[in-house]
């Protein structure tokens, strides 16, 4: 027998290596869980903070597992979540084992309310009463957002999962929606204006004209050599002949030496 929770072409290959006409049992080979009830809320990065400080004061709330995408941000929310009354703890990749072991260890017995993680906690952590699992970051792969929505909703249990997301971040919103083969449902809380949820377009780049607001002038196609040229206007100064001023009859000054003669 041989498990994995996920099975991209690498782990493929090692199992047709090593196994001999195997039978293939996949479950939830890509869309979430029936018991989790997810969605994505249109959120700019300085709004993101406070938005998750809302979610997490609703009743239904019992812990929660927040994801980012850097060991530096994860430690970063957890400080910020801890300083506003939330029993928060950081999970990332430059913790010790003991470090990892004790986070996980107060987590589940419920010294912490949110454990703020990287991707090294989606896959293989099954702690029980996870009632929200929070994308602060849209995760990079449409593998990591199935996994990390994953660990609520487990046990046949409700579970909420919610996904931040900005104009930015379009592409990746596209990819885990292809990959789903279904659209992530956008939604707006109550008492909270997050803006625009059913249009996340990707800004077009800005070129000068965008920015006067004006197209820009269209260039005149260069006249042809065969077409015949208008002769030019005669300005009316050039029509009067021009007299020369006493000082322009002086004599022309001698042209400066030029640098390198005769070398």
């Amino acid at each position: 027998l041989l498990f994995s929770a996920t099975m991209p072409k690498e782990i493929r290959r090692l199992a047709d290596d090593i196994l001999e006409s195997p039978k293939v049992v996949e479950l939830a080979h890509s869309r979430p869980a029936e018991t989790i009830e997810h969605s994505l809320i249109a959120c700019p990065q300085g709004q993101r903070l406070d938005l998750l400080q809302h979610i997490l004061a609703k009743d239904d709330f019992r812990s929660a597992i927040v994801f980012l995408r850097t060991k530096h941000r994860a430690r970063r929310v957890a400080k910020q979540l801890d300083a506003r009354g939330l029993r928060a703890v950081a999970l990332q990749g430059n913790m010790s084992q003991n470090q990892r072991v004790r986070a996980m260890e107060g987590f589940r017995r419920g010294e912490y309310d949110v454990l703020v993680a990287t991707d090294i906690a989606a896959r293989g952590i099954d702690v029980a009463n996870v009632s929200h699992v929070v994308n602060f970051d849209v995760p990079n792969t449409p593998e990591a957002y199935t996994h990390r929505i994953g660990r609520t909703g487990r046990s046949e249990s409700e579970g909420k999962a919610y996904t931040f997301a900005s104009r930015e971040d379009d592409d990746l919103v596209r990819a885990i929606e292809k990959h789903l083969g279904a659209k992530i449902p956008r939604r707006r809380l109550d008492g909270f204006d997050t803006g625009d949820v059913n249009a996340l377009p990707k800004p077009k780049p800005e070129t000068k004209s965008t920015r006067r607001g004006r197209p820009a002038p269209k260039k005149k196609p260069a006249a042809s050599g065969g077409g015949k040229r208008r002769p030019a206007k005669k300005s009316a100064s050039a029509a009067k002949p021009r007299t020369e001023s006493p000082k322009a009859k002086a004599a022309p000054k001698a042209p400066a030496p030029s640098f390198g003669a005769g070398l």
